[in-house]
This record gives structure tokens, C-alpha cells and sequence, in this order.
């Protein structure tokens, strides 16, 4: 049941309970009435799942949707091609659905690109950084390289330079080039095909990115759909842009109405889509688990709202989240869970800050059943202490 906010204050409560229902992580019945999602339905809806560890990604997917399970995933990923991977928010590695793409593509590609922390002589010029864009495009054309050949038709498209060893990698140095594959990535010049073997391969999408500002705008409504109430900095962090360029943004949006502004508890003014602004008049619960980087611990704001008391130190590293997979109990963090698999049996450790009750214990026990489905394994649940570290 939802009511409309009566004055133009957003509680934390109100705005948790619609993200976990937006993100199909609440009770089980559909946003207004909707159909459960499938996968693509689940990934649009978190606004991309993060893949850097792939079963991760499959188990965020499959835990939205019901009946899902990784090998679903995985072939709506190769087989189907409903599914891309590559370079998302943050310039990390995302699943993301294909239709979306141009959307995706130009809104990230309209982002200011800084190179970063990288020392003055390791740097690219403007100029040398469309090159290496152009060269990737030209290579990945009808191609499916792996990195190594890769490296080599942009080396030998664009001069040696690009082939300099001066990015400080895991256990040596990459060429100069390497620091803006993500950038090739967001550009649209290149996503993920098929392994050859155990090493990864890339290919040209083949796609044209919507223009900027029509991009732009349509990512914005869709955070906001998803995760607001947010501030131009909210949405900054989520995707590692410029808090400026953000900013602009949003004030570029209000002033055409397509979002308008709410105050909301622990943000102070933040902003949704212009007219959402219908929120549960219940409090989130139950008991869900969330993998290692999973959109919703990720994109969640204020983080210290989500991860309150002891979580905060418990479940983040450094204040950064998703390095942990999570215990969420009525809707904010209350622990932290590991999974170690051995062939089919998945023995899953779950460490909750406080002791939960027989309903709630219950509940973890068929959590832990679904992420068996999902991982096609035997999950066996033990209650207690996780002693691995973050990302483990």
C-alpha cells in the first residue's frame, strides 16, 4: 500500500522501503502491481549489476528474479546477447541490458574524464586519448581479441607510445593505453565477448550512443526512479563523476521540471522525478542477503542511514561499500555473510550484529536456500563469526 506524501519531507524509512520494493528486494509483490522481473527486467532495474566478479552479479540478479538461476544469467549474457559486459558506473565492470546500451553508452561518455592519480609521465594528452578510443574501435571491429592482441593492433595503430609499461598492474606494468579501456568501454567502442579459454576476450558492441544530453537526462531519471531521494553528489559517488558536472546537471533538469525537489531525512534537500512522489506507508522487513558489490548497498544514500551503529564498521571498508556481502534485516545492514564453495555444496557463514529470533532465523534459512538455487549448489547454513576480510 502507498500514500502520497501529504508535505514535501521524505523520510529515510519511506525512501528505503520504495528502493527495496523499486529494486524487487521487498516483500515479494511487484512494484505497483507489475510483473516479477526476468533478468534483463532485474538488471535494468538496479541500474546495472556490478561483474567485476561475475557469480557475484548472477547472484544479485538472481535474488530480484524469481526462478532465476546463474546459468539463466550466463545465457542471456552469450547466447542471447540480451545482456552486455562491459565498462559501467564508476569504470568498473557491469552487466548491463543490451536495449540500454546507447543510453548507457552516451550518458557515460558525457562525463569529464580525468586521469586521475597516475604520475605527470604516465599521463595522455586529449589527442592521444581519442587516438587510443579510435584505434580500440578499428581493432574490435568484426574482431574478438583478447587484451595481448589488443595491445597490439592499438600499438600499432597509434605509435609506441601507447605501448610504454607505465601503469604500476598486479604484478608488473601495462601500456599507457590501458588506462582509458574503460573509457573505450563508455564510448561504446568496446564491451566483453566470450572467454577463449581462461582469458577474456572484447569485441566493438556496434552501437551508436545517444547524444549526450538526451542521455544524461534519461540516466537521471532512472537513478532517481530507483534510488532517490538524491543530491547532485549522491548521484556523483554512484557514478564517479565530477560533483560540479552533477550538479549542473540536476540544475539543468529542474529548471525544465523534469525533477523536482523533496527535503529528506539525513541529506537535508534532494530531489526525484518530477510527480514521484508516492512512498510505502510501511516500514521495510524481513530478512534479505546481498552479495559482494551488490547496486543497492552500492547507490543507497545517506550510507550511514543504511549501514547504522555497528555496520557501519562491521560491513564497509574504509566507509566503502559492497567489499562485504551484506545481511539486511528490516531494511538496513545488521551483518555480514561469506559463501565458500566445494564442488555443489556452498557452505554459507552469516555473522549477524545481534541475535535474531526464531522468525527471523527461519527466514535467513530460506534466504540461504534461494542463493543454493540461484548458484545451483547445496548451501549448508552455519550462524557465526565470518573471519575472512573484505572482498575475500
Amino acid at each position: 500500500m502507498t500514500t502520497r506524501a501529504r508535505t514535501a519531507t521524505v523520510t529515510w524509512s519511506q525512501a528505503n522501503a520504495r528502493r527495496l520494493e523499486r529494486q524487487h528486494l521487498g516483500d515479494g509483490v511487484p512494484p505497483a502491481g507489475g510483473a516479477a522481473p526476468g533478468v534483463t527486467g532485474a538488471v535494468s532495474a538496479m541500474l546495472g549489476a556490478h561483474a567485476q566478479v561475475l557469480s557475484a552479479a548472477e547472484l544479485s540478479i538472481g535474488l530480484r528474479a524469481s526462478g532465476v538461476t546463474r546459468t539463466d544469467v550466463r545465457t542471456a549474457l552469450w547466447d542471447d546477447r540480451s545482456l552486455v559486459k562491459t565498462f559501467g558506473p564508476r569504470g568498473t565492470v557491469h552487466l548491463l541490458p543490451a536495449e540500454e546500451l546507447p543510453m548507457w553508452t552516451g550518458a557515460l561518455s558525457a562525463v569529464p574524464w580525468e586521469a586521475g592519480r597516475l604520475p605527470k609521465d604516465a599521463r595522455m594528452t586529449p589527442g592521444q586519448v581519442e587516438a587510443v578510443v579510435a584505434a580500440v574501435a578499428d581493432s574490435l571491429a568484426g574482431a574478438e581479441l583478447t587484451v595481448d592482441e589488443l595491445s597490439d593492433e592499438v600499438i600499432a595503430r597509434t605509435g609506441p607510445w601507447a605501448g610504454d609499461p607505465v601503469m604500476p598492474a598486479f604484478q608488473g606494468w601495462w601500456p599507457r593505453w590501458r588506462q582509458v579501456m574503460h573509457l573505450a568501454g563508455h564510448r561504446g567502442a568496446l564491451r566483453y565477448a566470450p572467454n577463449r579459454g581462461r582469458k577474456a576476450t572484447y569485441t566493438n558492441p556496434g552501437i551508436s550512443p545517444l547524444p549526450g544530453p538526451e542521455a544524461t537526462a534519461a540516466l537521471v531519471r532512472r537513478h532517481l526512479h530507483a534510488y532517490g531521494p538524491a543530491t547532485p553528489g549522491h548521484f556523483a559517488r554512484w557514478l564517479a563523476a565530477p560533483a560540479g558536472w552533477a550538479g549542473k546537471l540536476f540544475e539543468d533538469l529542474a529548471s525544465t521540471g523534469a525533477i523536482e525537489e523533496v527535503a529528506f531525512e539525513g541529506s537535508g534537500p534532494a530531489w526525484v522525478v518530477a510527480g514521484d512522489t508516492r512512498f510505502p506507508s510501511e516500514a521495510p522487513r524481513g530478512v534479505r542477503l546481498l552479495p559482494y558489490f551488490d547496486a543497492f548497498a552500492i547507490a543507497s544514500r545517506p550510507r550511514e542511514l543504511l549501514f547504522p551503529g555497528a555496520a557501519y564498521e562491521r560491513a564497509l571498508a574504509g566507509g566503502q561499500a559492497g567489499n562485504f556481502p551484506v545481511l539486511l534485516v528490516d531494511g538496513v545492514v545488521a551483518g555480514v555473510w561469506h559463501q565458500r564453495r566445494s564442488g555443489k555444496r556452498i557452505a554459507v557463514t552469516v555473522e549477524p550484529l545481534t541475535a535474531l529470533d526464531g522468525a527471523r532465523t527461519r527466514e535467513l534459512e530460506e534466504r540461504v536456500a534461494r542463493v543454493g538455487e540461484v548458484m545451483e549448489g547445496i548451501p549448508e547454513l552455519t550462524v557465526g563469526k565470518v573471519t575472512v576480510g573484505g572482498h575475500a
